[in-house]
């Protein structure tokens, strides 16, 4: 399989151990979010379910702003499975929103459900087991959890950072921790956006220290969360020795 990156390689393997055992979900249709609300109650569409909710200042203001995952909770989209895995498979999709406090409610500022993956590999840990959205220091973090109960040795945790700026929430980092849990050894990669570094690290769980390097990448302009499509098939633009 041709890789623009290498870097992509451990989520994207994952991927491929999950696509061998995937089942085929139902087509949903992604609905459109209230443009303002009174709380995050108001933001969550009929048939679907509140499963975070953080607070925090996201545009600088000094309010505290919501940010949202919604999941969808359709009976139809939990499947049965007669392979590795548990015997039904939920499949339903998750949302991610961001609403600014405004007035005496919020507005919504966000609307993605592309950068976390739907469910359709049984053999998969829930995609969201790594980790909850989080807040801190003007930004959000969303983590994605990859770990195969079958098909692959291989496990990976990979974190994006967002601020907001230029009328979107732009991608400022990038993070993925590699392990083979076979042989130990490991891979890291850790991007920089607002500096244009990168730092790459490859070694394994027995050594004292990785082996890690600099480099300096192309200066291009920030992506918007909207321009980073699937989290698990991001191609952080890193090209590895």
């Amino acid at each position: 399989m041709p890789l623009k990156s290498a870097w992509p390689c451990l989520p994207l393997l994952l991927a491929v151990a999950g696509a061998a055992h995937a089942l085929e979900p139902p087509a949903v249709v992604y609905p459109q979010l209230p443009a303002q609300g009174r709380d995050a109650a108001a933001f969550v569409p009929s048939g679907w379910t509140l499963e975070f909710e953080r607070r925090g200042d996201l545009n600088g203001d000094g309010r505290a702003d919501l940010l949202l995952v919604l999941k969808m909770a359709d009976p139809r989209n939990v499947l049965d499975n007669s392979g590795f895995g548990p015997d039904r498979f939920d499949t339903n999709p998750r949302m991610l929103a961001v609403a600014f406090a405004e007035g005496d409610g919020y507005r919504l500022a966000l609307r993605d459900h592309t950068l976390i993956p739907r469910p359709d590999s049984p053999n998969m840990e829930d995609y969201l087991d790594g980790g909850e959205p989080a807040i801190a220091r003007g930004a959000f973090s969303v983590n994605l959890h990859q770990f195969a109960s079958a098909g692959s040795w291989s496990t990976s945790e990979t974190t994006f950072q967002f601020r907001y700026g230029q009328g979107c929430f732009q991608l400022i980092g990038y993070d993925v921790h590699g392990m083979h849990r076979g042989s130990g050894e490991v891979h890291e990669l850790s991007v920089n956006y607002l500096t244009g570094k990168a730092k790459t690290s490859d070694g394994s769980i027995e050594d004292d220290a990785l082996r890690t390097r600099w480099r300096q990448l192309p200066k291009q302009p920030l992506r918007c969360l909207g321009q980073v499509g699937d989290g698990l098939a991001f191609d952080p633009g890193v090209e590895r020795d």
